[in-house]
Formats: structure tokens, sequence, C-alpha cells
């Protein structure tokens, strides 16, 4: 099996184990489009080699529907963030797409050297309704190792509050929501800045669930700050968001296209590690060991999360669909 490749095996589970789960509607609030010719073209990322040359509105839709079939999918989309993409193109091939589908809406890949005059006229051109950052473009190397500051500059958050955007924050650092400095950051930037509304992506980076854990109670008192969910395999960082600051914090995403990636996110030690068929030895005594789509161990991850923490149907809904609809103004 395959990248991209939605097999019989994957149909059977999500059938089995996620079709009374999954709404009917879903709006996925973290989801990359792209166009091929956009990127370097001796540099183009493997995911997007392997994928559709464009995956606008109408591949997304294709593409969706294979991995949760029969569902009504809007959202909230962004460009493919990459060195060397050409930025510009990509966000006009977003406002473009937009055009396709009315009922979604899409985030301004920006730089941290953007002119904050620059961003407010592009958002404002377009109708974008956020902005996203991303740590590739700091200045800081490596960038993994960067504050938030460093890709995200206070004068962009600015212009957040004073147009009513949201920003989706990957942060990194080791350790993620644990780190003090980012908890600092994100406190001060919603405190002062109160008409900005911060989705932090993947569960607040808890790919390994115990630094959301260990940093969660740092953000109580905060009313303007969302989580995503997308790509996040481990349950434990949806759990301590939904314990901790309510159900109606949390935003399905899919992460489209690495929700079409075979493998899974695994915490180790004080990190993480991603399993893929090229990087693990698959071979096991007791089993024919197949590894599935992201995008379904991530929709597994979130109904054991929505079970352990007693989540009615309802609030099932509210994390696919509604929490996002009312943050955008779509209800």
């Amino acid at each position: 099996m395959r990248d991209w490749e939605v097999t019989d095996a994957d149909r059977e589970l999500f059938a089995r184990e996620l079709d009374s789960f999954v709404p009917d509607r879903i709006f996925d609030a973290h989801s990359h489009w792209y166009a091929v010719e956009h990127f370097p073209a001796d540099s183009v990322p493997d995911l997007v080699r392997n994928g559709p040359a464009r995956a606008g509105a109408v591949e997304f839709q294709r593409c969706i529907n294979e991995l949760t079939p029969g569902r009504a999918t809007e959202g909230l989309f962004f460009p493919y963030p990459f060195v060397g993409v050409d930025v510009a193109a990509a966000n006009q091939f977003l406002a473009d797409e937009l055009q396709k589908q009315r009922g979604s809406r899409g985030q301004m890949l920006v730089l941290p050297t953007d002119d904050p005059e620059f961003i407010r006229e592009t958002v404002r051109r377009h109708g974008f309704v956020g902005l996203k950052c991303y740590h590739i473009y700091s200045p800081t190397k490596p960038t993994f190792q960067s504050i938030i500051e460093d890709y995200l500059p206070e004068p962009q958050v600015q212009v957040a509050h004073e147009e009513g955007l949201s920003i989706t924050l990957h942060m990194v650092l080791s350790r993620a929501l644990a780190d003090e400095r980012n908890q600092a950051t994100i406190q001060r930037y919603c405190r002062t800045y109160p008409n900005l509304r911060l989705i932090l992506a993947h569960s607040a980076r808890g790919f390994n669930p115990h630094h959301t854990l260990l940093g969660i109670d740092s953000l109580r008192g905060l009313d303007n700050v969302w989580f995503d969910s997308s790509a996040v395999t481990d349950s434990g960082a949806h759990e301590a968001i939904i314990r901790t600051l309510g159900h109606d914090r949390l935003l399905y995403g899919s992460d489209f296209p690495v929700s079409h990636l075979r493998g899974r996110c695994v915490a180790l030690g004080d990190t993480f590690f991603w399993i893929s068929a090229e990087n693990t030895q698959l071979s096991v005594p007791y089993a024919d060991l197949q590894l599935s789509l992201v995008g379904h161990e991530a929709l597994r991850t979130l109904k054991v999360a929505a079970m352990a923490t007693g989540l009615s149907d309802a609030q099932v809904e509210d994390v696919f669909s509604n929490n996002a609809r009312k943050l955008f103004g779509l209800t």
C-alpha cells in the first residue's frame, strides 16, 4: 500500500471503526491547497510530487471523499509552506480556488519579513480570514529551535487584531507547549491583542501528548485561543484540551495532503517519531503489518479522545464542524 492510494482495506477500516463516529457535515480547519508549478522545479516535496499536480477545491473534494466518504466537507485552507515556494502565486491560487467553494475560508501564507500593511491589503483584497505562519521561514537555524516571535513577529499579530483575523500557529521548540517561552508569547499575544483568534495547530503540537499535558494550564483564562486536531495520532493532547479548556476549543483538521500519507506519529521519550514504511521495519511474526493512512489514524485517535472524555454526539459534531463555523461566523 502506498501514499495517496486508498485501498479496500482503508475503506473497510473506515466502515468498521469510523463511519458511525464521523458526522455527516465536516468543517476541516487545517488543510493545504497547492499547485506543483509554484514549487522550485528541482526540490518539489515528495508528498506534493506524488499527489495531484493541482490540489485545489475540486481535487481536494475528490481526495477527501476517499478518506471520509459521503461527508459534506468545507474548511479552512492555506498554501503548503515550503522553502522556495512562490508565496504570492500560492496565495493567489488559494484565493481563486476558494471562489469554487463558497462555504470555505482561507488563510494567507505569510513570511516574517512581510510588511504588515502588505498583509492587511492582501487579506482584504482576497477576503482571507487569517494568516498562516510557519517556522521554516524563521531566520533562526535550525528553525525547529525558533521562538514564536522569529516567524510570527508582533506587528503581524497587531494587524490580525485590528482586522479580526485568525492565525494558525505550528509552534516549535523541542517541548512545544511545555516550553515556558512558547507559553509566555502565547499569553502576551492573546492578552495584548484580544481580537486575534489564535489556532494552535496539531493540538498545540501535541505529537508528544506530555508536552500539551504539561503546558495546557498556562492557557487558562485566554478566550481567544483554539486548537486544531490535525495529524495528531495520540489522544492525550486532545483529551487535555477538552478536559482543561472545553470541547468547544477543539477544531477537527485533516492536514490534507498529509492525511494521505501512510504512517503514524508516536511519542518517544521527550520527543516524537513519525513511522513510515521507509524508516521502519514492518516485518513482525505476529501479523501482516500494514500502515494505515495518517488521516484515518488521526480520526481513530480523535474518537478515542471523544470516548475518554465522554463527549456526546452533539459535542462531537461541534468538534467536527460547529466550533469552526462559530469561530468564522458561518453559523
